[in-house]
């Protein structure tokens, strides 16, 4: 009865382990294997003021997704509040967002506003994105609620 309980118990961590991960994949636009900003520093954008590759041996993980830093200093930045740096709507591309999708948002093409970082597409959309960023952001921010737990696939 107890060998019965325990493997029952490893299949309830197992699935659980399997849900959270799932969860993390809907909500966070990152590679197959979990690595998010295709591996940009997310402190960068703020402090150099444009995309800087991260380091592979300089790594936090954060809401299921692996960051990569530049420099210890940011990645001890990041930690202290990694809100402030990760990438509006699990950095999907912000104008996919205002229109109710989760589409890739390219590290390369991206926008602080009011102190948040936003990826776009591509540079085209984010042209289009640019022409009203207050309301895109307002409709983005209204669909992101509804939209956060699915997957891009269950979108289209």
């Amino acid at each position: 009865m107890r060998a019965l309980l325990r493997r029952l118990a490893l299949v309830l961590v197992a699935v659980v382990g399997l849900a959270s991960a799932a969860q993390a994949a809907a909500e966070l636009n990152v590679t197959p294997t979990g690595l998010a900003l295709r591996g940009y520093d997310p402190v960068a954008y703020f402090k150099v003021g444009k995309p800087t590759p991260g380091l592979f041996d300089i790594t936090a993980e954060y809401k299921g997704a692996t960051y990569r830093f530049a420099s210890e200093e940011s990645k001890a930045e990041f930690l202290r509040d990694p809100e402030r740096y990760v990438p509006q709507y699990g950095g999907y591309c912000a104008f996919g967002t205002a229109m109710g999708k989760k589409v890739d948002g390219d590290p390369q093409i991206w926008r602080i506003v009011d102190g948040k970082l936003y990826l776009n597409l591509a540079p085209r959309v984010a042209e289009i994105w640019q022409k009203d960023i207050p309301g895109n952001i307002e409709r983005a921010n209204a669909n992101w609620q509804r939209i956060e737990d699915k997957t891009p696939a269950e979108l289209n």
